[in-house]
């Protein structure tokens, strides 16, 4: 298994060579299968990314299924919701052809939704294209240092939607590593000094205090100041 770190100039040329990486990584999957899989995270950074893969030509979207690999629990509408902005950036032009797996289904609790989410995602396993993203805390999806959702979806018997509750803000969904560590093609996604020094930091540390320790196996790291 082997980590590999590329750097780019800026973050400008990271975003482009990222979202052809994933898109070429996409087009050869659906060479010799039916259907492939896109598990992307919510928040800014990576919408530069989403705007580049929305217009590629390379793919046949209409085969793709996107999901993300956590969800607030808001309203689709709500200005924190991570699927607002991914439709915004991402379900657009001729992505928009994708199907699109909503982790808010409009449950009055996460928990109503976390089988029927299961049932969905499954199907799409394994992820044929992984895009992760770090916080300067270490964690990823809604996996957060010292949880413990994080330390019961670490657990070999983990489901592999669960939610999350132990956040100051709102409630979330989260994939858990039994859905997302054995993706055929895994990036993270970071910028910034204070990311690069938290993943260095990441890699020395037991995954329950440092989540993104658990995918640090076959990954390429995608960095820019």
């Amino acid at each position: 298994m082997t980590l590999e770190f590329v750097e780019y100039p800026d973050r400008e040329m990271l975003a482009l060579s990222l979202a052809n990486k994933i898109a070429g990584q996409l087009a050869q999957h659906l060479r010799v299968n039916d259907r492939a899989s896109l598990c992307v995270p919510g928040g800014t950074t990576p919408a530069p990314v989403y705007d580049t893969l929305a217009g590629t030509e390379l793919l046949d979207w209409s085969r793709v299924t996107v999901f993300l690999n956590d969800e607030r629990w808001v309203d689709g509408s709500h200005n924190r919701s991570n699927g607002r902005l991914l439709r915004r950036h991402l379900m657009t032009g001729k992505a928009a052809d994708a199907r699109y797996i909503d982790l808010y289904s409009g449950d009055a609790e996460p928990e109503a939704a976390a089988e029927r989410l299961d049932a969905l995602i499954a199907p799409e396993l394994p992820i044929t294209v992984l895009l992760l993203g770090m916080g300067t805390d270490m964690h990823t999806a809604s996996l957060f240092p010292g949880a413990p959702e994080t330390a019961l979806a670490l657990a070999p018997d983990a489901p592999r939607v669960m939610a999350v509750r132990s956040v100051r803000d709102e409630p979330r969904i989260t994939l858990t590593p039994a859905a997302l560590q054995k993706a055929i093609n895994t990036h993270l996604m970071i910028t910034g000094p204070e990311k690069r020094a938290a993943l260095e930091r990441a890699q020395g540390l037991d995954p329950r205090d440092a989540p993104i320790r658990a995918f640090l196996g076959d990954i390429t790291v995608h960095w820019a100041e």
